[in-house]
């Protein structure tokens, strides 16, 4: 039999594995007597960890959530991995910055030597994407609100502040408006939060910047979920910030025949659609937000054009070859 504190290390870890554990099943893993494991369990209790025994023909153990955070088991994969995570966790915008910078440190100092000098050597650099257009930080507190809403599919209300044209004062900001809504999701997208949820007074699915958002206590009624346009989240927000007009569409599509392989192409094109002509032709179909950027876009491949259609993609390459024209002499 194990010492004591190894065979009680071994408990807590199997007790972390899942959710239930018959008791039987704990004590055939430890190679213990059932009341060997019964002892081991109140030895952990006294020491914090809130576990809970549940009755039945498979009558065993769960570790419950208690009052307080008691120390916590990570077997070698989930230490790197936490680690990891804390480390590019300051580019999620989400004020945890700091949290993670002081939660990375206590990781670090509890760790084996051996894991410790994979985490040193493991140094990764959060740099995001250039962009013209910032980024401003989220309340973590704000975050927590939105997602406690989600999760009991309760109507918020929140003040709402409107976007402002660029070069906008102060003095000319507009009121924040009051909105009451039915919060389904809380997603990323493009290094900023946003809140996907139902409009109560506009009756319509809306996307609100969190950093735009105060919210108002307390939370309104609970609600039944709706099901969202496109079937997933993922696909209702690809589809809501593709378009200008909100349609899920792109304003300008166009169709092109590249003297490329289908291969060669697809990986650039994200949600185009590449059809296979030949063993050096295919077919292209892309979106975008302007005649002249989707010629543009469709120019970035090394291979000659053919336009199908339409007309203004055709008039587009016209005008941008005019342009390169006159820049090159």
């Amino acid at each position: 039999m194990p010492k004591t504190s190894a065979r009680l290390l071994a408990l807590l870890s199997l007790l972390q594995a899942r959710r239930d554990w018959p008791g039987a099943l704990l004590a055939e893993r430890l190679e213990i007597s059932p009341r060997t494991v019964r002892r081991d369990v109140d030895r952990l209790r006294e020491l914090g960890y809130p576990i809970v025994a549940f009755k039945g023909p498979d009558g065993g153990y769960r570790l419950d959530a208690g009052t307080e955070l008691p120390p916590l088991l990570f077997d070698d994969e989930q230490a790197v991995a936490l680690a990891v995570a804390l480390q590019i966790a300051t580019t999620a915008g989400a004020g945890i910055e700091e949290a993670a910078v002081r939660a990375l440190n206590t990781v670090r100092q509890v760790m084996p030597a051996r894991l410790r000098h994979r985490i040193d050597t493991l140094r990764v650099t959060a740099v995001e994407r250039p962009a013209s257009r910032h980024n401003p930080q989220v309340d973590s507190g704000v975050l927590m609100t939105l997602s406690a809403a989600v999760h009991a599919c309760e109507v918020l209300r929140f003040d709402y502040t409107p976007a402002s044209p660029p070069g906008t004062t102060e003095d000319d900001r507009s009121e924040p408006a009051t909105r009451r809504v039915q919060p389904h999701h809380l997603v990323t997208w493009g290094g900023r939060w946003y809140l996907v949820a139902w409009d109560l007074d506009r009756e319509d699915w809306r996307t609100f910047r969190v950093d735009r958002i105060t919210p108002r206590t307390p939370t309104g009624p609970r609600f039944t979920p709706r099901e969202l346009p496109g079937g997933s989240v993922a696909a209702f927000v690809t589809a809501r910030f593709r378009g200008s007009d909100g349609s899920g569409h792109w304003p300008c599509r166009g169709e092109v025949i590249l003297a490329l392989p289908a291969a060669a192409v697809s990986p650039y094109t994200a949600d185009g659609v590449v059809e296979e002509l030949g063993q050096d032709r295919c077919r292209l179909v892309l979106g975008s937000w302007s005649w002249a950027g989707l010629a543009a876009t469709i120019g970035r491949f090394d291979a000659d054009i053919e336009v199908v259609g339409p007309a203004e993609l055709k008039d587009a390459f016209a005008r941008l070859a005019r342009r390169y024209a006159d820049a090159a002499t």
